[in-house]
């Protein structure tokens, strides 16, 4: 059997090749933390090519231990805590994130050697042990809502060694007892950035985080706190994570009943679902706090859903052999003529790319913008 050492060689040769892995102290950090000491022994795989498989370090270690040494994401945690891992199911709501995206976002924090950090969503503890290990343990705070799940990530961070302070809260409030921070770590998707983790940042300090606004795919986002109290960044790439669970969709409305509209679009829906990212950060921008959802169905037709938090929905049916497509919508806002406006504003500016655009965060609410903070959408 392969030495844990070899196996994590080999994880940093396969990181470093991606393009995911740039800086060598995250090798070493990589060596200091082995990732087997955050895994449970009984865990659910991902899988981009296939249903997720389970694997049992006592039925096969060797297995398990490719598995954990894979870029591959690991479940740790169903419905809550309320479904046995064993069972399995589909409600992921922890994980040990896959090593890529882990390193990316470690990387775009830029740490130095006497950074204070402040971690949001423990998970594991895997991150704030990789923390811990470039900074020292004293200078990481790490907050973790779920008390199921904070006591498990307690137990890892004694097995690695590494005693960063681990505060079983919500961490959409920060921890003002311990700022100010040079660097906010965020382990879980975000809609709307609570202005506490720009507050509680020095001027500038990096907040970085998965911005998922509900509009298709999720964004990095990695924003720098100026003196005047704000936050102001861009967006480097791509990024899933499960939500903040003060900020998760299913908070929304029941969907509106009654008033229901039907029409006709020229536009298809699967161009707007599938443009580019530059098109998602775009719509998300001007239409915050709408949501969608892409079906694709066995006969080759597609549906898009979107969805406020006031309950207005809108149904968007792509058909072969149609010159149009049936709309179906009700609410108080016509969703889809706001998205498709949206889209054919985004389409009139050029099509420019997400690497052009950027967020903002003030004390009142974030705004997205196009090429300048002052040319907000």
């Amino acid at each position: 059997m392969k030495e844990i050492g070899e196996r994590i060689d080999e994880l940093a040769d396969l990181l470093t090749a991606s393009g995911h892995l740039t800086d060598p102290r995250w090798r070493e950090a990589l060596h200091a933390v082995p990732r087997h000491l955050f895994a449970p022994p009984v865990a659910w795989v991902g899988s981009a090519d296939g249903p997720d498989r389970r694997v049992d370090r006592a039925d096969d270690e060797v297995a398990w231990l490719d598995a954990v040494y894979s870029d591959t994401p690991i479940v740790t945690q169903l419905d809550d805590g309320n479904t046995p891992l064993e069972k399995g199911g589909d409600n992921y709501t922890s994980s040990l994130s896959a090593p890529g995206i882990v390193i990316v976002f470690l990387e775009l924090l830029q740490v130095w050697r006497y950074h204070r950090v402040l971690e949001i969503g423990t998970g594991t503890g895997w991150t704030a042990a990789l923390l811990s290990a470039r900074v020292g343990a004293e200078n990481v705070t790490t907050i973790e809502v779920d008390e199921q799940v904070s006591a498990q990530a307690a137990g890892n961070l004694r097995k690695s060694g590494y005693r960063p302070a681990l505060i079983c809260a919500d961490g959409a409030r920060g921890r003002p007892e311990a700022a100010p921070y040079d660097r906010v770590h965020v382990t879980c998707g975000v809609r709307e950035v609570p202005y506490q983790w720009v507050e509680q940042t020095r001027p500038g300090g990096r907040v970085v985080f998965p911005w998922m606004p509900g509009f298709a795919f999720g964004h990095q986002a990695c924003l720098t706190v100026t003196g005047s109290g704000e936050a102001v960044g861009r967006f480097p790439g791509n990024a899933g994570y499960m939500m903040l669970r003060s900020q998760r969709f299913d908070r929304y409305a029941p969907p509106a009943e009654g008033g229901e509209k039907e029409s006709t679009t020229r536009l298809d829906p699967r161009t707007v679902a599938w443009d580019s990212y530059g098109c998602d950060v775009a719509i998300a921008g001007m239409l915050p706090g709408v949501t969608s959802v892409e079906e694709e169905t066995g006969d080759g037709s597609f549906r898009l859903h979107l969805r406020d938090p006031g309950g207005s929905w809108a149904v968007v049916h792509h058909e072969r052999d149609r010159d149009e497509y049936p709309v179906r919508q009700a609410g108080e806002r016509g969703l889809w003529d706001e998205t498709e406006a949206a889209y054919l504003r985004w389409v009139s500016w050029g099509r420019p790319d997400r690497d052009r655009f950027g967020l903002t965060v003030t004390s009142e609410g974030q705004r997205v913008w196009l090429d300048s903070p002052s040319n907000v959408l």
